[in-house]
Order: C-alpha cells, then structure tokens, then sequence
C-alpha cells in the first residue's frame, strides 16, 4: 500500500494543478505543486490505465490537522481498493483543476465546486456528508440573522419579513460564501425584492462583505450591521462564543443548501467508481467513524444524485446571476 500527503499551498486557479503527486514516493516530502498541464498531456492521462487514486480534500476553516487525517482516511480506502491511494490537500479551486487536468481523480469540496466541476472535467458529486449541526442531514438553512433586542421581527410570509431590511445595514459573509450570499441573494431576487446582486445597495441602506461567517455576525454584535447573511451552524463556536450566540436570533430561513461531498471525476470507470463509493462509505462503520467525523465534523456520507442534491443551488445561482 503507498499512501502519501502533499500539501497544495497558495492555490490559484489555472496555476497550482496539483501536479506530480508521485514524486512524494521517492522522499522529496510535502511541495506545492504549481505548473501547467498541456493538452496532450491530459488527454493522454485519460486514457491511461489507473493504477491509483488521487483525492483533493478541500481546506475548510474548521478543519484542524487535515493534512495528517486525510492521509489516514487514504490509507483506509487504498487497502479497500487495492491499489494506492494518495491524499491531497487544497483549496477548492485548485481542486476543481486538478479534476480538470486529471491530475486528480476525486475531490471532497462544496456545491460550487462541485457545479463548477462538472462543468470543466464532466465530474459528478456521488456521495454527500452529513452533520449534526444541519437541520436537513445533508442540506442546511443560510439565515438573515439579528440581534435579540432586534425591532425585526417575523411576519406572516418570507417576502413579508424580508422586506422589513429595505434601507437596513446587511453583512454578507462573503462575496463567494454559498450560504452567506449566494442562497440570501437568491432569496431576495426569488421574492423580488431584488432584481439581482448588482441592485443591492438600492435596497439595503449599507453593503458590506466579511471574511467568513465571524466576522459578518460580529458587525451584527457589534452594531455595525443590522442583519448578518450567514449558515445556521455559524451561530455556534467556534464561529462566534455561547454567550454572544445568545444575543443573536434567526430572522428568516432560507432552507436546502446542499453539504459539501465526494465528487468523482467521469474517466474513473463504472465498476472502478462503484467500489469507491462503496470504500468511502466504510468510513460510516464504527472502526472508522471517529476519524471520519474528525476531518471535517461529518457524521456519515449518503449517496445522492448529483442534479437532484445540487438543484437549489443551482436555482440560486441562476438567481443571483452568477456562474458556478
């Protein structure tokens, strides 16, 4: 079994492609991998025979010792697979790369990139994680969030509260954020209170983007902002504490955005693709839960239908007028 890690550090899309992933087998240790794959090149690797596997496992921020962890799940599903398996660290934009350039087989990452995938190397999303802090297994709400002492309050419809934010200050979590813009923004041009993303400012009386879900429900805490945009989960540590989560209460839900999950690339045979999903889903048995759970907090993964789970994301994508 040879099961090696490599770290894919400062990603950018179309130049970190994650390549020359064996070379870890010969002791140069971790590298960033940055260089451009010819046509060619990936044409040829598509149709060669595949002697092993290589996963991106997407950074996410709350994931701690990822890279020693994935290595130890690669381990699991090589020897289930019976040939190597090699495990990757990076960003989902280079994840989706390295699928693009067949410089990578499989990626665990969220619904965008798993769109955005499909699109650029005809990949499909399989398996989806589920979690205990979202509300539908392996779907969650994105939610406008206020303060307790909040005036706003719930009305009788969706479009009712909603329009109780014209002229008030939002934070989006950010200007990529699923859950925290794209999902919101989309709900807002569903019940028409917006024609798209680029209308905004003339409904709300202040704009603002975060860096993540903190810093968007801080501006709430701390009145820079009236109503926050950010995932159900993120009114739990470690995005903000227990004390200043008791200060902050659900406005609207805004319910389906899809769990992030296991995407297989399409030049990954059939039988080959049906025995690692079958590899995959002994990481729900009790020998291999704990470290399952420890990647990212997942409880388990769930086959899905690729159209079927990534839908409303799609909806709010055309929505909000934005590309994967």
């Amino acid at each position: 079994m040879n099961v090696s890690l490599k770290v894919l550090a400062g990603a950018s899309a179309g130049l970190l492609l994650l390549g020359s992933l064996a070379a870890n087998t010969m002791g140069n240790g971790q590298k960033a991998i940055a260089q451009q794959t010819p046509q060619g090149d990936r044409d040829l690797r598509a149709q060669a025979p595949i002697n092993r596997i290589r996963i991106v496992f997407a950074n996410r921020r709350d994931a701690t010792d990822l890279q020693n962890k994935a290595n130890q799940v690669a381990a699991i599903l090589s020897k289930a697979m019976g040939i190597p398996v090699e495990a990757v660290i990076g960003d989902e934009t280079a994840a989706v790369e390295a699928l693009r350039a067949n410089r990578a087989d499989v990626a665990f990452v969220a619904g965008r990139a798993a769109l955005k995938a499909e699109q650029l190397a005809k990949a499909r999303m399989y398996l989806a994680e589920v979690r205990s802090d979202y509300s539908g297994g392996n779907t969650y709400d994105s939610v406008f969030v206020v303060r307790q002492d909040s005036p706003l309050r719930p009305k009788g419809s969706a479009k009712q509260t909603l329009e109780q934010l014209k002229g008030k200050k939002i934070a989006f979590t950010s200007r990529t954020s699923g859950s925290g813009f794209i999902f919101p923004v989309g709900e807002l041009v569903g019940q028409g209170l917006v024609s798209g993303p680029d209308r905004l400012e003339s409904f709300f009386g202040n704009v603002t983007y975060g860096d993540g879900y903190g810093s968007a429900l801080q501006a709430v805490l701390k009145g820079q902002a009236e109503v926050a945009a950010v995932s159900e989960y993120a009114l739990l540590p470690p995005w903000i504490t227990a004390a200043e989560g008791k200060q902050l209460r659900v406005l609207q839900q805004v319910p389906g955005v899809p769990a992030h999950g296991i995407v297989i690339d399409d030049r990954i045979p059939a039988p080959m693709r049906e025995k690692l999903i079958n590899a995959f889903l002994t990481m729900n048995e009790s020998t291999n839960n704990s470290l399952f759970r420890s990647l990212y907090n997942s409880q388990r993964l769930v086959k899905v239908d690729h159209n079927t789970h990534l839908a409303t994301l799609s909806q709010a994508l055309k929505r909000a007028k934005l590309d994967p």
